[in-house]
């Protein structure tokens, strides 16, 4: 989750880290985040439906554990076009290095039952909303009918001015 817990608009995005769509998308998620940092939390929901999202996801889990999440979220993204064909994720794991992740200690909290736990709820999820690609959004439990930044953008500034009312 980033931002505040009680934001009264809550963005859930569907979001797998090896989908170049969600890679493209996490600017924007970022701009609309400091536009309203007051307003607005973001809840990340792991997809794997490509090669190598689940071994992301572990790492960005036991990266949770570091207290490096976002850091390492940060990273894992921007060395994408490196790894997201990969199986064993290389590039991924030199990314979380460099940014300090414990890579010893991340392999071994990634196959923890609280992980395991975050992937397989995040996965019935998937299925229970019918989540067909990545990245899927909702806002306060509305889905983005409309997909593209601004869609988005207008949705979340809709959500904020009814919040404030």
């Amino acid at each position: 989750m980033f931002g505040p817990a009680q934001a009264p608009v809550t963005i859930v995005e569907f979001f797998d880290p090896s989908c170049e769509a969600c890679r493209a998308f996490h600017p924007y998620m970022k701009q609309i985040l400091a536009e309203n940092p007051e307003d607005v939390r973001l809840v990340l929901r792991y997809v794997l439906f490509h090669q190598g999202s689940e071994e992301v996801a572990r790492m960005l889990e036991a990266a949770r554990k570091q207290n490096l999440h976002e850091k390492v979220l940060e990273a894992v993204l921007e060395a994408q076009p490196g790894w997201h064909d990969d199986p064993k994720v290389t590039q991924a794991w030199a990314a979380a290095e460099r940014v300090g992740l414990n890579l010893e200690q991340a392999r071994q909290d990634m196959h923890t039952p609280g992980v395991n736990a975050v992937l397989e709820t995040d996965m019935q999820d998937v299925k229970a909303v019918g989540v067909r690609g990545t990245p899927t959004f909702f806002v306060n439990g509305r889905a983005l009918s409309e997909f593209g930044p601004e869609p988005l953008r207008q949705l979340v500034s809709s959500e904020v001015a009814k919040a404030r009312e």
